[in-house]
């Protein structure tokens, strides 16, 4: 909960734990079957709830897989707002990362649930298609953000669409290279080395790299 948040009373607690409990079972389930073996009948049955009770919280079980969070757009949102409200002392570049911090340190606190629901996008051409198509208001939330820290226009002024891609490509980069590395390395770190690396010119790196899985 961050500053001036209201605390969550009793019922709207239980229905985060109810809609927490229905991710988790279809991220099980999908994981041992394939979401295609897998119904909503069987995820409801598994989660002690009706399949009527799943359809308040999911419009199908594919939801369920890509979006845990219950307002997808509120929480961009707040990166938003902490990207806007990052000190002024940062560079564009440093302000987004700052207001991506704790979206990338879910990675590694809610790792088990990632590394499978990573596994199971990547086994459905439709997730994937599903994933970049239902991203397109969220990205724009994030461009006129950064349009707005950096006094440009987001419709006419290419830098922060740029600069958004190429923040989110470096997030896309180490969150591959987490899941093939079966999260051994902290999301956090493998994130803050691709920036780093992108800071300094993409210089090709020399000597040994743990961060490959290399001693």
């Amino acid at each position: 909960m961050t500053e001036g948040e209201q605390p969550l009373g009793l019922r709207e607690r239980k229905k985060l734990e109810t809609r927490a409990r229905l991710v988790k079972v279809t991220l099980q389930l999908a994981g041992e079957r394939g979401l295609e073996n897998v119904t909503v009948d069987d995820i409801a049955a598994e989660a002690g709830v009706s399949a009527r009770t799943f359809f308040n919280y999911f419009p199908s079980k594919e939801d369920a897989v890509m979006h845990p969070d219950p307002d997808p757009v509120g929480q961009t949102r707040k990166v938003a707002a902490a990207l806007l409200a990052a000190p002024a002392e940062l560079s564009p570049t440093q302000a987004v990362v700052v207001a991506m911090r704790p979206y990338v340190d879910r990675f590694d606190e809610e790792r088990d649930e990632w590394l499978t629901r990573i596994s199971i996008i990547e086994r459905d051409p439709g997730l994937i298609v599903r994933m970049f198509s239902t991203q397109r208001e969220t990205e724009q939330i994030l461009v006129d953000a950064i349009a707005r820290r950096t006094g440009l226009d987001a419709t006419t002024d290419f830098y922060p669409l740029l600069l958004f891609k190429v923040v989110g490509g470096a997030m896309q980069a180490a969150c591959q290279r987490w899941h093939e590395l079966g999260g051994s390395v902290r999301m956090s770190e493998l994130f803050d080395t691709a920036i780093d690396t992108l800071a300094g010119g993409m210089p090709v790196p020399t000597g040994t790299a743990v961060i490959e899985g290399k001693k």
